[in-house]
This record gives C-alpha cells, sequence and structure tokens, in this order.
C-alpha cells in the first residue's frame, strides 16, 4: 500500500506567516511605547525648561533689587556722614549752637539705613534661592534632554536596553524637577 502524502509545504508557510506578523506586532508595540515615553520626556523637559528659565529670571530681578537697595543704603550713609559733619562744625564753631534738625536728621539717616539693609539682603537671599533652584531644574532638563536622545537612538538601533535607560534617566529628571521646585 502506498503512502499518501499530505502536503505540509502551504501549512509551513502559513505558520511562519504567523509568526512574522506576530512578531511585527510586537515590534509594533514596542515602539509604540517608546514613541509615547519619549513624548512624556519632551513635555517634562518643556515645563522644567519654563521652570528653569522662570527662576533665572527671578533671581536677576531680585538681584538687580538687591542693589538698587545698597545703592539707595550708600546714599543714606553719605547723608548721613554729612549731617554728623556739619553737626561737628557746628559744635566746634559755638557750642551754643546747636542744630537739633541735624541731630534728627542723623538718627533718621541710621533708623533708615538699618531698614534699606535689612531689605537689601532679603532681596540678595530671595535671588540666591532662585539661582539655587535654577540650577536644580536645569540638571533636569539636561537629563530629560539627554532621555530623549537615548531614547531617538533606541528605536533606530531597535535595543530596548537604551530605551529602559532613557526611562531610568527621565526618573532621574523628575527627582531633579521635583526637587527644583519644592
Amino acid at each position: 500500500m502506498e503512502e499518501i502524502e499530505v502536503p505540509t509545504e502551504h501549512l509551513q508557510e502559513a505558520i511562519h506567516e504567523k509568526a512574522e506578523e506576530k512578531k511585527n506586532e510586537e515590534k509594533e508595540k514596542w515602539m509604540l511605547g517608546v514613541a509615547l515615553s519619549t513624548a512624556v520626556m519632551a513635555v517634562l523637559a518643556a515645563i522644567a525648561g519654563l521652570l528653569s528659565g522662570h527662576h533665572v529670571n527671578e533671581a536677576m530681578i531680585e538681584q538687580i533689587k538687591s542693589s538698587d537697595q545698597w545703592a539707595f543704603y550708600q546714599s543714606k550713609s553719605i547723608k548721613s556722614e554729612i549731617a554728623a559733619s556739619t553737626d561737628k562744625i557746628l559744635h566746634t564753631l559755638s557750642a551754643k549752637t546747636v542744630d537739633e534738625d541735624n541731630s534728627k536728621n542723623l538718627a533718621r539717616y541710621e533708623k533708615e539705613k538699618e531698614e534699606i539693609k535689612k531689605e537689601a539682603e532679603e532681596d540678595a537671599k530671595s535671588s540666591e534661592a532662585h539661582l539655587a533652584k535654577h540650577v536644580t531644574i536645569s540638571k533636569a532638563v539636561t537629563i530629560f534632554q539627554i532621555a530623549i536622545a537615548i531614547s531617538a537612538i533606541a528605536i533606530l538601533t531597535r535595543r530596548k536596553t537604551l530605551w529602559y535607560a532613557a526611562i531610568a534617566l527621565t526618573l532621574a529628571g523628575s527627582v531633579f524637577l521635583i526637587l527644583g521646585v519644592m
């Protein structure tokens, strides 16, 4: 009796096609994940960039205000010295002549100088605080940008390990972003 031959060529082709389709679907899902995560990285980088720019601007404004206050302080110091010199001259010329207005001005200048000095120091501290936040958030921006670049390389080279590295960097950048906001 002759054996009946079953054509398996067609069956093998169908199996290979289905396996290839499954493989392509997995690649598409992975690429979609990379694309979406890269978009999230870009949004985080944009937010961090805006916050970083805000803090550097605020630091500059506070520093200018501090400088203005110190200039005002110096002008009060000059006025105070002129009043003190005038008071000494008046005392020297005549012990009887005492200018009470000049003495009042001297006391007022000293009080104003203390208030101005306090405000200038507060502005300087505020500037330093904004600058510290700017530096921290700038680190986040840099890390996010590196993560985006690595994510793009992961898609081009089709290496998941690079994508995982980009996700890890995004988490690190998020930590810096949170620290900068606090």
